[in-house]
């Protein structure tokens, strides 16, 4: 199925339009992330067909909004397609460079787009999928939403704008979720204004109706948001973060993982003993490299105040190192690969990581250059 949108670019012959299908109907420019089987990862030419269409349809009269989605009931979209990178890297391609590159520009244009974006964030959205959702200005989640940055299972470290996202978050809890690269529900991304509304999945349908019927009346913006707050609330009870929050801010204070694994396993209370242990053992799990880089990255991002472009550019300084340098490769062969599960990280354990390694990664990087 090819693009439908006479409004859309024509796609160039590098570009298979079945990955993503676009669509204009009532004004409303409607993109699907269209690989259902492997959950929407993203690849290079996904990511190159939704930045024409969105390029298009910004200069476009007849469109006045854009809605984004993924194929299916189990995902938005799981992130990037890393067998992919992973291949590029081994066989001394360059897409992997230029995945990273064309991949945060996008993110950056769904930020800074002139036109309002929905995001239907149904089933996983993970990395890659978040980079695309929190660019959005109407973030809606389901009883099926996960939301996580889990870069840090396979050795590498959030990215598409998480040094952004994640550090505004109040409190310490952007550094759990970045540091651990757990998984939560619409109630806790509601709670972490990490997604702005909620509905039940079996009202999508009647979303995409109501959006058919949208007559205009008001500003795009208004007007999606009229409709959201027909069919959606945007808060939940009983966040299960909420409860947390305050061993969060006291424990991911610490500026060492090391440090936070030891409090981790410290804790009493009966009613937090589990989640703080599990914590702890998942945390030994992860790699020792992109648990450090991630905290120091999230550090810096909040302590210097870093705007939203800084901290895309602080993230491909990173990228940039990464596949040489850091876990990543590692990381995808003992999970995707070889499927061992058993990654040898380098180092292996948080007791022989350096200081001056994590160090090293930040190198040369200065919030005035970018």
């Amino acid at each position: 199925m090819t693009a439908q949108a006479s409004s859309s670019p024509i796609l160039d012959g590098n570009i298979a339009p079945d990955t993503v299908l676009a669509q204009v109907r009532n004004r409303i420019g409607h993109l699907t992330l269209n690989r259902p089987s492997g959950l929407n990862a993203l690849n290079l030419e996904m990511v190159r067909s939704l930045q024409q269409h969105l390029d298009a349809w910004a200069k476009d009269p007849h469109v006045a909004a854009v809605v984004v989605r993924g194929a299916g009931e189990k995902a938005f979209c799981a992130g990037g397609d890393i067998r992919s990178l992973y291949d590029s890297y081994k066989n001394n391609d360059t897409l992997h460079t230029a995945f990273f590159e064309e991949e945060y520009a996008l993110d950056l244009t769904l930020h800074h787009y002139a036109k309002p974006v929905l995001a239907v964030m149904d089933g996983y959205v993970l990395g890659g999928g978040m980079g695309l959702a929190q660019g959005a200005d109407f973030r809606l989640v389901t009883e099926r939403s996960r939301l996580a940055m889990p870069e840090v299972a396979i050795g590498y470290f959030p990215d598409v704008g998480a040094s952004h996202f994640l550090s505004k978050i109040p409190g310490q809890v952007g550094t759990y979720l970045g540091v651990s690269g757990v998984q939560i529900d619409a109630r806790d991304a509601l709670y972490c204004g990490l997604a702005d509304w909620y509905t039940d999945s079996t009202r999508l349908s009647e979303l995409d109706k109501q959006l058919d019927a949208l007559t205009w009346q008001q500003s795009p913006r208004q007007e999606l948001e009229a409709l959201l707050a027909s069919i959606a609330v945007n808060s939940l009870p009983d966040a299960p973060i909420a409860t947390l929050r305050p061993l969060i801010d006291d424990i991911f204070s610490h500026d060492s993982v090391t440090t936070i694994v030891t409090r981790l396993q410290e804790v009493a209370t009966s009613e937090h003993r589990q989640w703080a242990t599990d914590t702890a053992n998942l945390l030994q799990t992860r790699s020792p490299l992109g648990m450090a880089v991630t905290l120091e990255m999230l550090r810096r991002s909040r302590a210097l105040n870093l705007n939203l472009e800084q901290c895309f550019a602080l993230e491909l300084h990173l990228d940039r190192q990464w596949f040489d340098r850091g876990d990543l490769i590692e990381g995808v062969r003992a999970l995707i690969i070889d499927k061992d599960k058993n990654p040898h990280w380098n180092p292996p354990t948080l007791n022989e990581l350096d200081p001056a390694q994590v160090a090293s990664f930040f190198t040369h990087f200065t919030p005035s250059g970018v």
